[in-house]
């Protein structure tokens, strides 16, 4: 699976995601996405390798040993990495094609933000709302 940040000029491959799929509602994930929670799996090292750009990444240790990878030109994150670790921890939402795995679950739900609702109760448009 290919992968890449908002700008383009970042480019990785995943040859598979080797944990399951998880939303986190943690403080830190809400403030480094701007989103009320991330979408995350796992990645072993042997199964990730970045195809161009990878000069291009920046890095910020948001807590001790954890360290996010973003995109020096568009902020895109893209992956993490805790100290030790075999595995990455891939931003799932930056992956250009399905990885055929839907969430299994949220972690830090403690921190969910109490604004976040969705749902067949809210409206849905395929775009825009009418009249935009």
């Amino acid at each position: 699976m290919r992968g890449s940040c908002l700008c383009g000029k970042i480019e990785y491959e995943a040859s598979r995601l080797d944990s399951p799929i998880e939303h986190c509602s943690c403080r830190t994930c809400r403030k480094a996405h701007a989103a009320a929670f991330n979408s995350s799996a796992g990645v072993l090292r042997a199964h990730f390798r970045w195809l161009r750009g990878e000069r291009m990444l920046a890095a910020y240790e948001s807590s001790p040993g954890k360290r996010r990878y973003f995109c020096t030109n568009c902020g895109s994150h893209l992956v993490a990495e805790i100290e030790g670790d075999d595995e990455l921890i891939l931003r799932v939402a930056t992956l250009d094609e399905d990885p055929r795995q839907k969430p299994e679950c949220q972690i830090w739900q403690s921190h969910e933000v109490p604004w976040l609702e969705y749902g067949p109760q809210i409206p849905a448009y395929p775009e825009w709302e009418p009249g935009h």
